[in-house]
């Protein structure tokens, strides 16, 4: 069976529960190396005992991502042991408060900018070199339909995930002359513990899953993977172009 992974590295940050754990387990199964970034140690451990049940292998980097001198040593870090990194998932985000865009304090605000919008910057700062040494980089990072349906009370989230939009789509203008490819996706509504928390309601049961969506990160980190700068829909499973939202 031909691994469409094989001899990649990847890096996953969320990588310990959800959309993060599902595609780090797919990724180890197409025949990557996993570097499984998050901040429980406990749950990083479980994943790497289900990745060498699967034969594959992994490297725990228990660290928040708001740490910034740990990830400002992570790029280099990376770039010294294996000479590149191949796929970027840069997955982790908050939720943050669902309340009147007034009523959010200012603590608040900068928490989910700092991890779902800064932190990625941060990252993305961090591995290029390692990225632009691939012969075929994938950058992937999440955004969310909330980017565009920008609902009532969901302003720092829905605001946060523009941003990481626009980041997505500036940094593939900037690496449109190499080989290096970035990819947004919206998965949509997944099982997801996020999920959950704002739709307390809902339920679980009618929603797909993160090992439905895991499949099509793997397609996007693919070396044979064409396309830059779009959006990945997985509710309609088609990639959007930039004027059409998700």
């Amino acid at each position: 069976m031909t691994l469409p992974l094989a001899g990649r590295v990847a890096l996953v940050t969320g990588a310990s529960r959800g959309i993060g754990r599902a595609a780090a387990l797919a990724f180890a199964q197409a025949g990557a190396h996993v570097v499984a970034l998050a901040r429980t140690t406990g749950a990083l451990e479980e994943l790497d005992d289900e990745i060498r049940t699967l034969g594959g292998a992994a490297t725990l980097v228990p660290v928040d991502l708001g740490d910034a001198p740990a990830i400002e040593k992570l790029g280099p870090a990376l770039l010294e042991r294996w000479g590149r990194l191949d796929i970027l998932l840069a997955n982790a985000g908050i939720l943050g408060p669902l309340t009147p865009l007034t009523h959010a304090s200012a603590k608040e605000w900068a928490e989910v900018f700092e991890t779902n919008v800064t932190a990625n910057w941060r990252l993305l700062k961090s591995v290029e070199p390692a990225l632009l040494a691939s012969d075929a980089a994938r950058v992937i990072l999440m955004s969310s339909g909330a980017a565009h349906k920008c609902l009532a009370y969901w302003g720092p989230y829905s605001i946060s995930k523009a941003a990481v939009e626009a980041l997505a789509r500036t940094y593939a203008a900037e690496t449109a002359t190499t080989p290096l490819k970035v990819m947004l996706v919206n998965p949509g509504p997944l099982r997801t513990k996020m999920r959950a928390q704002a739709m307390p309601g809902e339920d679980p049961a009618v929603l797909k899953t993160p090992e439905d969506l895991a499949p099509h990160l793997v397609r996007l980190a693919s070396p044979d993977w064409v396309e830059s700068g779009k959006i990945f829909d997985f509710p309609q499973g088609k990639v959007l172009s930039p004027q059409m939202p998700a």
